[in-house]
């Protein structure tokens, strides 16, 4: 049997748990361990604890704050929402900015409230533009009259800043709306010469003939105006009832227009898509900030 590495009961095989540098030497006078791993010996000097004491802490002094309320003046730029706060830094260095009057190039410079910031000739508003897309339902309307549920109710806690729908939206009709404080992308939209795509669903009252389809896709009278159709298609898997049609305008009126003067009562009319927006993800009767992607694109719409 091998019975190496056992208790065979001789002292000297047994090895120490400790070095030899650390070994206890009874040699040494006071029988002090010399070299020991565990550190130099404690001393009397030595205080590893605080002496206690009956002293209770100072009271902190009170510090007031001063309110910084400045803005620096690429972001300030960049809320006005006539461009990126990278773009602003170079329209600062080229001097194209001006701060009461001052032509400001100083990078990182700091804003008041009531300076007066001019860029390009145009007076800045430093109010943060808010894009909000509404999934708007049935019964609210965009109009003041006071029988009818205003729409403005639905995206009332959306902002602070006084929201304008871009366009206007009957009481009947529902789908997207765009809420903005932005007036130039308000005026833009609301051009009749932007030519920005809008999707609608249309329920009638009866099935669409397939003529009537192809006079709707080369373009209907409407007050001696001809309408023009970007595409009209049944809607798949349902009744010849339901439509998809993609026009240019964004008078929802002139949609249901088209439809009857053919003969067709509209039931419902839903905006699908508007400028590129869906409203995927949008329970109806609720509401959503736009990406600044999303935002970035309708800006660059023509």
């Amino acid at each position: 049997m091998n019975t190496q590495g056992g208790n065979n009961g001789n002292k000297n095989n047994k090895k120490s748990s400790f070095s030899k540098k650390g070994s206890y030497d009874k040699s040494k006078q006071g029988g002090s361990a010399s070299g020991s791993k565990f550190g130099k010996p404690f001393k009397k000097d030595d205080k590893p604890f605080k002496k206690w004491t009956n002293d209770k802490p100072s009271k902190a002094l009170k510090t007031t704050t001063v309110k910084d309320d400045t803005i620096r003046l690429n972001k300030y730029v960049s809320n006005s929402g006539v461009c990126s706060r990278r773009d602003a830094d170079l329209y600062i260095q080229s001097g194209n900015v001006t701060v009461n009057g001052e032509v400001i190039t100083e990078m990182g410079y700091k804003v008041k409230p009531n300076d007066k910031v001019v860029f390009d000739g145009v007076l800045l508003n430093p109010e943060k533009k808010v894009y909000v897309l509404l999934n708007k339902p049935k019964g609210f309307s965009t109009s003041d009259d006071e029988n009818v549920s205003s729409v403005y109710d639905l995206v009332r806690n959306a902002s602070t800043s006084i929201l304008k729908p871009v366009g206007r939206m009957d009481k009947s009709t529902v789908g997207l709306l765009l809420f903005t404080n932005d007036n130039e992308m308000i005026q833009k939209f609301t051009n009749a010469a932007q030519h920005s795509s809008k999707l609608y669903q249309v329920s009638l009252d009866k099935n669409l003939k397939f003529d009537d389809l192809e006079k709707i896709q080369t373009g209907v009278y409407i007050n001696e105006h001809k309408v023009w159709v970007e595409e009209i298609s049944y809607v798949e898997n349902q009744p010849k009832s339901e439509v998809g049609i993609k026009v240019k305008t964004s008078n929802v009126k002139v949609v249901r227009a088209v439809f009857e003067k053919l003969g067709y009562n509209v039931i419902k009319l839903d905006r699908v898509m508007y400028a590129g927006l869906t409203k995927w993800g949008i329970a109806r009767g609720q509401w959503r900030f736009l990406t600044e992607q999303e935002v970035i694109n309708l800006k660059n719409i023509k």
